[in-house]
């Protein structure tokens, strides 16, 4: 099964993106029957998306993992659905790291209001409970670019109508960048790392 896993680049300000040191150690213990591909995104909208479809159309996945930090949650959050829009609120200061704040903008105008997920997340979050990962069901994937990545992805499998299993999973912080930041929820890469290995695992199964 080969599966393409995504994560992104440091952004608003941080110098770590846990999901980043993730990509670079899933290798390391290859999960028989998995080929595992993998690619770091930029923190842009927009081609965020359009490096992930380049990518897909490129190698043919089965499965895509897209990963993304959710600074402030306690527990690894495989999200339900993505929604049509990409906005950064009037009043936040964030924006991605090229500038770009976008208001009340649609992914595709064209598309539909929400996509749900193909990856089969309560499966996920059983199997990391059972190995005593902290994990939950996510609701809300925001409207910043782990939203816009994981709707366009889910939009280009159903356009061109792909056998893809594919959605995203929200991580927590680094306990590294808890050490910056002492009041901020964290779990250690260990953990995370073998919470990502079990999601590959279920999607083996």
């Amino acid at each position: 099964m080969r599966i393409l896993i995504t994560a992104f680049e440091p952004f608003g300000g941080d110098t770590i993106n846990p999901t980043q040191k993730l990509i670079g150690d899933i290798g390391k213990e290859p999960v028989q029957g998995a080929e595992i591909h993998t690619l770091l995104l930029p923190v842009v909208f927009d081609e965020c998306s359009a490096q992930l479809i380049q990518t897909i159309e490129s190698i043919g996945p089965d499965a895509v993992v897209c990963c993304g930090l959710a600074s402030g949650r306690t527990s690894i959050t495989p999200e339900q659905i993505a929604i049509n829009l990409k906005e950064v609120p009037k009043e936040s200061t964030v924006a991605d790291n090229n500038g770009n704040r976008p208001y009340n903008e649609a992914v595709n105008p064209e598309g539909p209001d929400g996509l749900f997920t193909r990856l089969p997340v309560r499966e996920m979050v059983e199997s990391m409970k059972e190995q005593g990962i902290p994990a939950s069901i996510s609701y809300s994937a925001g409207t910043f670019i782990c939203n816009n990545t994981m709707y366009a992805l889910l939009d280009y499998i159903r356009i061109h109508n792909l056998p893809i299993a594919g959605g995203f999973v929200h991580f927590p912080a680094s306990e590294e960048m808890a050490a910056l930041k002492p009041s901020l929820p964290s779990l250690s890469h260990d953990t995370m790392l073998k919470g990502l290995q079990t999601i590959v695992r279920t999607l083996m199964k």
